[in-house]
């Protein structure tokens, strides 16, 4: 199946808002087995909108449109779609009623355009709004031209209607079942990555790999397609372990996890405590760290020791050691880890000193160079970053999933 996705709303063409939703639906229909030849932005007209959607579903078996479906006289989407499809509109009275208590939910009166929202076209699946008023629905020609699925455009209630209503009624039509996993890694970088896999990759037919590069990290999408679920899902694990058997070293998580996930999740299966200290991240550690569930039975606290008198006064780490080391050195973030150990009396520290920039830096140690280092009872361990420099928020970041890597292999090792 091929597929065409249209962006409505003027705003998106005035660049007030970034379109989040085409990214997000390319990505779910890809994994559905389902290929995305086009992304169409069309702003709140009429005949460009109609222009623009018998143009793709003359391109495409479907039609995904996401936005215009609100109360307002510039939403026009459902109306568009229901003329060209050739059907007629018609009250959805479950539709009215959802309508009716979301607003008395929150207190409000509901005006009297809300009920256009309500006007479905006939003989259309409808997907009923959870977390919004705008409900989205999908209709199929009667003659096979095509289908339209129309989603609502606040990417909240997009993303929960397409997992909720969308993914069982694509599947439902589907003439074959797909399973994918998405791997990710740290420590290795895309190319290298492919590279390291070409012998997999090259002349891939099923299952498929795909890498995809983000800050700091990278990631793989094994998919197969089969004609069954669970000969789709037994072919992408054996194709995982030929991934492990050559990149296992750097993979941390194969369903999908951001690293302070599986971090976090390690650290609480541990039971170990755990203080931070923070110079040159200013406290995004702990703030990866918190925003995991729960995790208060295991963090106790996060200094930021910006300052040389902050390291010492509050980690006891000694002047002369800044003086002779300097701050960012490797003698210096061990005395950090230890001395938040100690002072909070936790299991672990971690620490973080190093050159953010934009300003700073020096032959010895540019900018982007960071120390990082862990200590438990046993002692201190340690290890050197230098990243490539894209700009302080990206070196901040950088040194970040460094100490969160730094610590999952920690508690790894402590664990098996």
């Amino acid at each position: 199946m091929r597929a065409s996705i249209i962006a409505v709303g003027t705003e998106l063409l005035f660049g007030q808002i970034v379109n989040t939703n085409a990214a997000y639906l390319s990505r779910e229909l890809q994994t559905l087995g389902i290929d995305v030849l086009y992304h169409y932005t069309v702003g709140d007209n009429a005949d460009r909108m109609r222009d623009m959607l018998r143009r793709a579903l003359e391109e495409t078996d479907l039609v995904i449109a996401s936005g215009g479906l609100g109360p307002t006289q510039d939403d026009m989407t459902k109306e568009i779609i229901a003329e060209v499809m050739g059907a007629r509109l018609a009250p959805d009275e479950r539709a009215l009623s959802e309508i009716e208590s979301f607003f008395k939910k929150i207190g409000r009166d509901m005006t009297d355009n809300n009920r256009k929202q309500a006007m479905l076209p006939e003989g259309a699946a409808v997907f009923y709004n959870a977390r919004g008023t705008a409900p989205g629905f999908a209709i199929a020609s009667a003659s096979g031209g095509g289908t339209v699925i129309a989603l609502p455009g606040p990417p909240s209630e997009l993303v929960a209607m397409f997992e909720s209503s969308v993914i069982p009624y694509l599947g439902e039509r589907a003439d074959a079942a797909i399973y994918h996993r998405m791997l990710r890694f740290y420590g290795i970088g895309e190319s290298q990555l492919e590279t390291d896999l070409s012998g997999l990759i090259d002349g891939q037919t099923d299952p498929t790999f795909a890498t995809y590069a983000k800050e700091g990290e990278c990631s793989l999408r094994i998919a197969s397609k089969r004609r069954t679920r669970e000969e789709a899902e037994a072919a992408v694990e054996k194709a995982e372990r030929d991934v492990l058997a050559i990149a296992g070293d750097y993979m941390y998580s194969d369903s999908d996890e951001e690293l302070s996930a599986v971090t976090a999740r390690l650290l609480l299966e541990s039971g170990l405590t755990l203080s931070s200290a923070e110079s040159c991240t200013g406290g995004l550690f702990a703030s990866a760290l918190t925003s995991y569930p729960g995790i208060s039975e295991v963090f106790d606290r996060g200094y930021i020791t910006y300052s040389n008198e902050a390291k010492s006064g509050e980690l006891g780490v000694p002047a002369s050691l800044i003086e002779s080391h300097g701050a960012v050195s490797e003698e210096v973030a061990a005395a950090m880890a230890e001395g938040c150990r100690e002072a909070a009396g936790t299991d672990i520290g971690v620490s973080v000193t190093g050159v953010a920039g934009p300003g700073g830096g020096t032959e010895a140690k540019p900018v982007g160079l960071a120390w990082i280092a862990i200590a438990d009872a046993d002692g201190v361990a340690a290890r050197r970053l230098l990243s490539r420099n894209k700009g302080r928020d990206v070196n901040r970041r950088v040194a970040v999933l460094a100490m969160l890597n730094m610590l999952r292999k920690y508690l790894v090792r402590k664990g098996g």
